[in-house]
């Protein structure tokens, strides 16, 4: 069987999620996955890096499937880009090995969180940025950042839903850069628990607005009770950046 690599992004906005789900599914993979088997005439099942979550866009989501199909790849990319909705696009697919997994071969991810910074939203980025309108203090936000670099256990900045045994997860670097109101914060990382990012954006943001001392952060990961740590920021400031191997 072929083992085919796909770059995909998405806007996930009216989705339930990347997973596919049983009930009446409106999900990324579910779309992709009845694309592709209406092409091969087989039943596709394909493997993503991760799972985003309901609201979560993509710019470099990597998956992969196997297929008996013999069509040359350009088909299969035409193929999708027709019968996809135009929120969801392959970007690019390639023949792999055939141990090639998106999941078990990815060795860290790039998440970038997106917060508009002006006192008046802009309306064209509404539905891909969370609007703040007081000003943060972005020295702040890099200085509580700094206590979350390396290897900890982040039971504090994961949901409850996590079903993951160990929660000790390392991060290489957060950057947060901003230009003209608009904010990106960029967390790099060899893996992320459930609403991880989210809860560390929700905390950094807090800082930010002087809510929290960026001492506090410490003292938030060594509780280890997601009790302690800020809000959860919305799930349409966030998108799955890169994945890297």
């Amino acid at each position: 069987m072929r083992n085919i690599k796909m770059i995909i992004q998405y806007d996930g906005s009216n989705f339930k999620g990347f997973q596919r789900l049983k009930d009446n599914d409106n999900t990324i993979q579910g779309k992709i996955e009845d694309v592709l088997s209406k092409f091969t005439n087989e039943k596709i099942e394909i493997i993503a890096s991760g799972r985003t979550d309901m609201g979560v866009h993509a710019l470099g989501q990597v998956a992969n499937f196997k297929t008996n199909s013999k069509e040359p790849i350009e088909k299969f990319q035409k193929y999708l880009y027709k019968y996809l909705p135009e929120s969801i696009v392959i970007r690019s697919m390639e023949e792999v090995n055939d141990r090639f997994h998106s999941r078990y071969n990815a060795k860290s991810k790039i998440y970038m969180y997106k917060i508009d910074n002006n006192e008046y939203h802009n309306p064209f980025n509404r539905k891909y940025t969370y609007h703040i309108n007081k000003k943060l203090n972005i020295e702040k936000m890099k200085d509580a950042s700094k206590y979350l670099i390396g290897e900890h256990d982040f039971s504090s900045f994961a949901s409850s839903k996590s079903k993951k045994k160990s929660h000790v997860r390392t991060i290489e670097y957060i950057n947060i850069e901003e230009k003209d109101g608009l904010i990106e914060i960029y967390v790099k990382g060899d893996g992320f628990l459930y609403n991880m990012v989210r809860i560390i954006v929700g905390t950094l943001i807090d800082a930010g607005l002087s809510k929290i001392n960026p001492t506090d952060v410490k003292t938030m990961l060594e509780a280890k009770d997601r009790r302690v740590s800020s809000e959860t920021a919305p799930a349409k400031g966030l998108f799955l950046f890169d994945v890297q191997y």
